[in-house]
């Protein structure tokens, strides 16, 4: 059983800024990716940014120089610090971890998803 507890969404004004948190538990044990997605009221799920254990990035084109992805891989905690938000970054954030557990026929890979945490940007 895993778990991803994902935090710091809320309510913010243009411009301002937020850090989401996201903390896997359980047997993992070995997480090679995390990431954020989004998914906005009638539109799909997209890729925010993402980080692997090496701790190469990649970021969506819509929030490069805006948002940093970092994690703590001794905590498995990814973290999103999102600044200069602008309203069309209103959306359920995500969090996704590509992990590896140990099962009787040895390591297997798995996609993990969290619950969501609602971000929303005010004019």
């Amino acid at each position: 059983q895993v778990q991803l507890v994902e935090s710091g969404g809320g309510l913010v004004q243009a411009g301002g800024s937020l850090r989401l948190s996201c903390a896997a538990s359980g047997r993992i044990f070995r997480i090679n990716a995390m990431g954020w997605y989004r998914q906005a009221p009638g539109k799909q799920r997209e890729l925010v940014a993402a980080i692997t254990s090496g701790g190469s990035t990649n970021y969506a084109d819509s929030v490069k120089g805006r948002f940093t992805i970092s994690r703590d891989n001794a905590k498995n905690t990814v973290y999103l610090q999102m600044n200069s938000l602008k309203v069309e970054d209103t959306a359920v954030y995500y969090c996704n971890a590509d992990y590896e557990t140990v099962t009787g026929l040895g390591l297997r890979s798995y996609d993990y998803w969290g619950q969501g945490t609602p971000v929303t940007v005010s004019s």
